[in-house]
């Protein structure tokens, strides 16, 4: 790559960054409300598809109705996502972000069309496939935050990467909207409306990365990958930018998903349990107006550890009672500290590699991520059922003192390093 392109500048001296991060925010923005979407109406559209009279014989597990796997078209997202990250990677290591990004749509765009037909049709089967397809485009759009990074100076790169990740704002306050003002909008197809909503989405979002100017892998780039992967992981920095936002969303979800069964339980009605919901996801995304520029003034490591203190507190908040004011104050700090923990998780990991080698890198924590919280949003809820809500928060609890020493840890060794040098 040459050395305008590695500084982000075109033949006139024009840095794209900016716009590069404007962009990706609206479009990170425009696809966190499709997924918005899919979690309001998906669980109920599979319901609705089911067949209670089709009876499937599972080994092990016996006699099940296709009622029994209404969520199934959500929990094959998370597959989807995980099988996808490290090809999505890859293929934008060859091709370019803004091509890679607008693959990614188009499936994303083939998905909601197959479930709009499905819910048209009656196809409950073909409804999960949708939903898997589905999955492989969220993949790819999860690398915006990465692509934010591509073209910002050292210094601007936290920043960069944390004003990409205000854009899901938009997702909070639009995409329950358009849940409600689409269900019916196909006569005869309850949710269908909401799915041709998200095509809307992909074609709109297509047409907004066009304006990326990010520049391709260079030839150099796609011939040589740089150093093996296991001599970049040998450098501590790689595994605690991993573990840091690996825990950190694994934990976010594992408690998000399990906040409202627990609220239920307790006696909490709907509408606070969706009110606590909404505040925790402006908790998560709020927080990235300045996130950046504390990295940059306090270190990536400290915000990190907050993060951690922040998870600590909510679980203690957790311990202390079960009243509404209790589940709602410790989800918004679950949401500031995922904030923390995830942004600085990112920033430090693009201190660990080359250009050459940010596609095999960045797959690899993206993959161990997505793995992670698939298995946390799986467990949660069957956790939250069978041991309860301070169980839930006990095994949080454990991750994040693991989290603090292990991030702690690493914060001494640099400042022995940095005395050293």
């Amino acid at each position: 790559m040459s050395e305008e392109a590695r500084n982000g500048t075109g033949p006139a001296g024009r840095d794209p960054t900016k716009r590069n991060v404007a962009v990706l925010c609206v479009a990170l923005g425009l696809s966190n409300t499709g997924a918005s979407l899919v979690m309001t109406v998906t669980a109920l559209t599979g319901m609705l598809l089911a067949d209670p009279d089709a009876i499937y014989h599972l080994p092990l597990v016996g006699a099940l109705p296709e009622t029994a796997f209404a969520t199934l078209a959500l929990g094959v997202q998370f597959i989807g996502t995980m099988a996808a990250t490290v090809p999505a990677s890859l293929l934008m290591g060859r091709i370019g972000r803004r091509a890679g990004f607008t693959i990614g749509q188009m499936i994303g765009l083939a998905g909601a069309a197959i479930a709009v037909l499905a819910i048209m049709g009656g196809d409950f089967w073909l409804f999960v496939y949708a939903g898997f397809m589905m999955g492989i485009h969220n993949a790819f759009w999860q690398y915006y935050r990465f692509a934010a990074a591509d073209t910002a100076s050292e210094a601007f790169k936290p920043k960069a990467i944390s004003y990409v990740m205000i854009g899901p704002i938009i997702a909070g306050v639009f995409g329950p909207e358009i849940a409600k003002h689409s269900r019916d909008l196909i006569a005869g197809a309850p949710f269908a409306g909401a799915y041709a909503a998200i095509c809307v989405l992909s074609i709109v979002t297509t047409g907004l990365l066009q304006f990326l100017d990010i520049p391709k892998p260079s030839r150099a780039e796609r011939e040589n990958s740089g150093r093996p992967l296991g001599e970049i992981v040998a450098n501590p920095t790689l595994p605690v930018a991993v573990f840091a936002a690996m825990i950190g969303y694994a934990s976010m979800s594992f408690l998000m998903t399990a906040t409202p069964l627990a609220m239920t339980s307790y006696n909490h009605a709907f509408n606070d349990a969706a009110f606590v919901i909404q505040w925790h996801v402006l908790g998560m995304f709020v927080p990235s107006f300045f996130t950046g520029a504390l990295i940059k003034r306090f270190g990536t490591a400290t915000i990190i550890l907050t993060g951690t203190v922040l998870y600590l507190t909510a679980i203690a908040i957790n311990f202390s009672g079960v009243e509404f004011l209790q589940f709602l104050s410790a989800l918004i700090l679950v949401g500031i500290g995922w904030n923390f923990m995830f942004v600085g998780g990112t920033t430090l990991l693009t201190e660990t590699y080359r250009p050459e080698e940010k596609s095999k890198v960045q797959a690899l924590n993206d993959f161990c991520v997505f793995s992670t919280v698939a298995v946390a949003s799986l467990l949660s809820g069957v956790l939250q059922s069978i041991h309860g809500w301070q169980t839930v928060n006990l095994v949080v609890g454990i991750a994040m003192l693991v989290a603090f020493c292990l991030v702690g840890w690493f914060k001494l060794v640099v400042r022995r390093r940095q005395r050293m040098a």
